[in-house]
């Protein structure tokens, strides 16, 4: 599968400006043979807490609509991020459409940044979610899940690609790329992370996109700058490795269930 992540310069709040903007990378994507192309956390707004302006309710979903259409148009997978208002605490979601228009997965992120008060403002979510494409299991995870490695074990029991859509600011880029490459060492699996550049309300971000192979291996990377990295990866390569290297046949999971349980 050829999988391209989006780069993007995200207009502040704007989100039919970053709708435009985006069709272009998704008709650059689709001539190239990109088959699945990911877009930043938040896509089409920004980092942004302010709920009431960029929240779209269950009932109408914009974002999904648009992004729809577009799936349709130029046959491609897409993961896109938005947010999901709620009478109280909303969601910060991310999306995977098929070619047909069809979702299908809607992951809400487990970890709101606390750090960054995005907790005042969201509810974190519940589960894993997974979607199969070209016949390879994915699972999309948002930001700040990066520091949570439990999610990560979890997932690749599973997936052969984890992705993780982030706003991740300039000032931690050291951290975001030290751990995008260990959680694709310690799960086996492809690590694919797509992040943004340029300013939003304030902060600096740095992009620094990665698709990793899972060996570490850095397959696509890209600086401070607009634009689309892509590679062509294989779950064969995945399950090869896991079948030669069983570290996951080592794991002693029920210990480590009992140190989280036992008190300090």
């Amino acid at each position: 599968m050829k999988i391209g992540l989006a780069q993007t310069d995200i207009i502040w709040e704007n989100k039919e400006a970053n709708y435009n903007k985006a069709e272009l990378f998704i008709k650059e994507a689709a001539a190239s043979g990109i088959e699945y192309l990911l877009f930043p956390e938040m896509s089409f707004t920004g980092f942004s807490m302010n709920t009431d302006k960029i929240g779209e309710m269950s009932a109408k979903k914009t974002t999904i609509e648009q992004f729809s259409s577009f799936s349709r148009k130029y046959k491609l997978y897409l993961g896109i991020g938005y947010v999901e208002k709620r009478e109280n605490n909303s969601l910060n979601r991310f999306a995977v459409i098929d070619p047909s228009g069809k979702v299908i997965a809607d992951y809400a992120k487990i970890h709101p940044f606390s750090y960054g008060e995005e907790s005042l403002y969201y509810v974190g979510g519940e589960e894993i979610q997974y979607a199969t494409i070209e016949n390879m299991m994915t699972a999309p995870f948002i930001c700040y899940d990066l520091r949570f490695p439990e999610i990560f074990q979890q997932a690749s029991k599973t997936a052969q690609l984890i992705t993780v859509a982030a706003n991740w600011p300039k000032e931690r880029r050291a951290h975001w790329l030290a751990l995008l490459k260990a959680r694709a060492i310690e799960n086996q699996c492809y690590i694919a992370g797509v992040n943004r550049v340029g300013q939003g309300n304030g902060v600096e971000y740095s992009g620094d996109s990665l698709i990793i192979s899972p060996y570490g291996e850095v397959l696509a990377e890209l600086g401070n700058e607009e634009g689309i990295i892509s590679a062509e990866i294989d779950q064969a390569v995945a399950e090869e490795y896991r079948r030669h290297f069983k570290l996951k046949k080592d794991r002693r999971e029920e210990l480590y269930g009992r140190f989280f349980q036992s008190p300090v």
